[in-house]
């Protein structure tokens, strides 16, 4: 486990205590089952803003806390517990972080005092298809005028549905599959051509399919340069996927807290069923890959903030490992707990259902197992 500083320290207590008491599970089922269009209560996200959470990673300058990615996956770990349904890890990680990478002066006092403070939402627009595949970017980005018009698809946009900003993946030449010829973009949300279809997911959160029909930008929306963006987007999105796996981390270490004190106090043939060697073996094998992929994500996030060369590994490392742990610990959480455990009245099921959602943004364990081995060498 890294050594924590005290300020880390503090803000993680802090994120524990309110998430647990203002964020609880029953706090997101109630969510769930309200109709609520954006995937996420905006008062919950507001009180998250106030403590300073969106600008994290956002330098003093530009209205934000200046701290680092470590810091700001401690807290994603902690919402991961409890489910906490929020813009804070498309707009305070994944778009910031595209803004920090590639924005110009301008680009950056625009939009992180915005971000920081919860006065506009962002987020990543990469995937067209049913997979995670941000080399066979195919939506069109032809000159027009001064600026670029926009005409194709982006698919399972996190917060898609709600974003004042987004952060576009295109094609300004080349063909799908090559790397070369990606240009990213800053587009409003309103921009005229620019449509929205909410999708109804299994983890009940903020996703949307997004058609842009001629959708016309200037040419200071080009985040970056043109036609070089990949090695921009591969960033952003290893940044993603850390952020990712810290947050399903902490989903997965509640869902074995929760199977744990059952297996303490559930009774069967006249026995604690915590007390039958089986049960016992597959609770330790939890336990040791929850601390394992810990080690991997805390790898990945302090490797991000010391600017290290195995970025790329460590990132897929940690979503790969978060990936495979967060499917075992659900499915564990589900048999483990039988019948009750099978049905909505549980939260066994809300997790389960988190964890495969999550598992599939950005890459699953499949795809990371192999790039991860491409990056090795193998």
């Amino acid at each position: 486990m890294a050594v924590l500083s005290e300020e880390q320290t503090m803000l993680r207590d802090a994120a524990k205590s309110w998430t647990s008491e203002k964020s609880p599970v029953a706090a997101f089922r109630k969510l769930r089952d309200s109709g609520n269009t954006d995937g996420f209560d905006r008062k919950v996200w507001a009180e998250m803003c106030e403590m300073g959470w969106a600008g994290i990673i956002v330098p003093e300058e530009h209205g934000g806390v200046g701290l680092d990615y470590l810091t700001l996956g401690l807290v994603l770990e902690e919402t991961g517990r409890t489910l906490t349904a929020s813009p804070l890890f498309s707009t305070a990680l994944v778009a910031t972080t595209a803004l920090l990478l590639a924005g110009s002066d301008a680009q950056k006092s625009e939009w992180l005092p915005k971000f920081a403070s919860g006065e506009a939402l962002g987020a990543l627009a990469v995937d067209e298809g049913p997979h995670h595949a941000p080399q066979n970017i195919a939506l069109e980005a032809k000159k027009a005028g001064s600026g670029f018009a926009l005409n194709g698809k982006k698919t399972f946009v996190l917060e898609g549905g709600t974003t004042d900003v987004l952060i576009v993946a295109a094609r300004t030449s080349g063909k799908p599959g090559d790397t070369d010829g990606i240009t990213l973009f800053l587009v409003p949300g309103d921009a005229a051509g620019l449509s929205r279809q909410a999708l109804k997911t299994v983890d009940a959160r903020g996703v949307a399919n997004i058609a842009f029909a001629n959708v016309e930008v200037p040419g200071d929306a080009v985040l970056g340069t043109v036609g070089q963006g990949f090695a921009i987007l591969d960033a952003v999105l290893d940044r993603a996927r850390a952020g990712l796996a810290a947050e399903m981390l902490g989903a997965a270490a509640q869902s074995f807290d929760v199977t744990l004190d059952y297996l303490k106090t559930r009774v069967q043939f006249g026995q604690v069923i915590g007390t039958f060697q089986a049960l016992q073996h597959r609770a330790a094998k939890m336990y040791t890959d929850l601390e394992l992929t810990r080690s991997c994500v805390e790898a990945a996030l302090a490797a991000i903030d010391n600017q290290a060369n195995d970025v790329p590994a460590l990132c897929s490392l940690a979503k790969a490992k978060a990936s495979e742990l967060a499917h075992l610990v659900s499915n564990e959480m589900v048999q483990m707990h039988g019948g009750i455990g099978m049905t909505d009245a549980h939260d066994a099921g809300l997790y389960l259902k988190r964890a495969r959602a999550a598992e599939a943004a950005f890459g699953g364990a499949s795809y990371h197992r192999d790039r991860y081995a491409r990056l090795m060498g193998y």
